[in-house]
């Protein structure tokens, strides 16, 4: 069974930074372009970032340029996402997805909370 397991979320204080982790399991992330979503309380969800599937596309949300870096370890099959400058506006549940042949896999998300 294809799945994601995100973790790393955490409380922070505005500035701070965390180091989000999305570990695959039943595929391998060589083979399939992956995003990172984010939902806010009261929020629809929306996209933060994404990487083609060889690694050389990566694109972000305005909000994210400069601040957040989306990587992967294809031996380990995990993605990451590093966030810096972290802002009240970044509390969110932050989830993995990808899409396949009309299928969706998403993870269970990881909550990230900025806040004095």
């Amino acid at each position: 069974q294809r799945k994601f397991v995100e973790s790393g979320g955490a409380y922070v204080q505005p500035g701070g930074s965390l180091r989000l982790s999305c570990e695959t399991s039943g595929f391998s992330l060589e083979y399939f372009a992956v995003r990172w979503f984010r939902q806010a309380p009261g929020k629809e969800r929306e996209g933060v970032s994404c990487i083609s599937i060889d690694g050389g596309k990566i694109l972000y949300k305005d909000f994210a340029k400069g601040r957040f870096t989306i990587s992967r370890d294809i031996a380990k099959n995990m993605l990451f996402l590093q966030m810096n400058s972290l802002k009240p506006e970044d509390t969110a549940v932050y989830y993995c997805y990808s899409r396949k042949r009309g299928s969706d896999y998403w993870g269970q998300g990881t909550q990230v909370t900025v806040s004095p």
